[in-house]
């Protein structure tokens, strides 16, 4: 994730540790890309920060160092009770926040046009009949509220909240916006064999994390016309079972290199218009394996005069450089 976003030109910090506090401060102070803290050293790795990586408010951060309190490890080296009485609960809260003597509840960060659905049980679930019904109820919602806002889904994510505080998530992704309920309804339900419920299910959460415009449009224009065949829901189910980057299509390339002139587009990307030039001037058959080949030339930015392959020497009579008269931007391959 760092390294993408460093080819993206945006600098970034990460830091794991066991706590979310330790995580926070280690990321923002320690001065390293990414950082790893080993299970158990929390109190090791906080103790040369700043005292700032405590989040505390700014003037007890004043008040502190005027007391000549400068790094973490100085705070951990002092009895609490006289801090906890002339700087308040403020303080011991975040050490123990950081040192993980402390819960620290993470609210994550959802946006604010979010639509997810949710589905509470008085008693939990545990059977994968009870889970798909309500599955398809949950997905009824989602699709009305998908509705009232004219968008379809293109990534959904099913949140199973155990009673054991275990969350587990079930992904699926359609290859175009979609509200139809009976297909988000059968990719969802053919990944309730991956869910493990435990000692059962409290919480169901539908989440469409990725959601798009979608207009509706007349698959016939007239009475004689035959209908296009819609593959989508082909290429969902499988998309969804064995990987989506494993479904694709092929799309022409500009170039006069055969290698070169076909690309893996996603299986449902429109179409662009381009096509192969039938002009091009291309090898008829290419080898499976390069093979050496010895040239000679008059001069060195002149043509070859003559070859050596597979120990025959032959005479050139004509050459032409494709990629000199075709302008390829890409380089010359063996």
């Amino acid at each position: 994730m760092i390294d993408r976003l460093a080819g993206s030109g945006i600098p970034a910090r990460a830091a794991v540790a066991d706590t979310w506090g330790t995580a926070h401060a280690l990321a923002r102070y320690a001065g390293r890309s990414i950082l790893i803290s080993l299970p158990g050293t929390a109190e090791a790795a906080v103790a040369p920060l700043p005292i700032t990586a405590l989040r505390l408010p700014l003037a007890l951060v004043d008040n502190l160092r005027t007391l000549g309190f400068d790094r973490i490890g100085d705070l951990l080296a002092q009895p609490r009770a006289p801090l906890t009485l002339r700087f308040g609960p403020e303080l011991g809260r975040r050490i123990d926040q950081a040192l993980g003597l402390a819960p620290e509840l993470i609210d994550p960060i959802r946006p604010e046009d979010l639509i997810e659905v949710r589905r509470s049980f008085p008693e939990p679930i545990a059977a994968a009949e009870t889970i798909a019904r309500y599955i398809g109820k949950l997905v009824v919602q989602l699709c009305a509220a998908l509705e009232e806002r004219g968008l379809g889904v293109r990534r959904l994510d099913l949140l199973c909240h155990r009673v054991d505080n275990i969350t587990q998530a079930v992904r699926v992704g359609t290859a175009l916006p979609v509200r139809d309920v009976k297909r988000l309804t059968r990719l969802l339900c053919d990944k309730i064999e991956t869910i493990e419920p435990g000692f059962g299910i409290e919480i169901l959460m539908l989440t469409a994390t990725i959601a798009e415009p979608i207009d509706s449009k007349q698959t016939v224009t007239s009475l004689i016309d035959d209908a296009v065949p819609d593959v989508s829901d082909l290429v969902d189910t499988l998309a969804n079972r064995v990987g989506g980057r494993r479904i694709y299509r092929a799309a022409p390339v500009a170039s006069d290199v055969p290698e070169r002139s076909v690309c893996r587009v996603p299986a449902m990307s429109p179409e662009t218009g381009a096509t192969w030039s039938g002009d091009w001037p291309r090898p008829p058959r290419l080898l499976d394996r390069p093979e050496l080949i010895e040239t000679v030339a008059l001069l060195p930015d002149h043509p070859p005069v003559s070859f050596t392959w597979r120990g025959v020497r032959r005479r050139v009579k004509r050459a032409d450089g494709p990629e000199r008269l075709f302008g390829d931007p890409s380089p010359p391959s063996c």
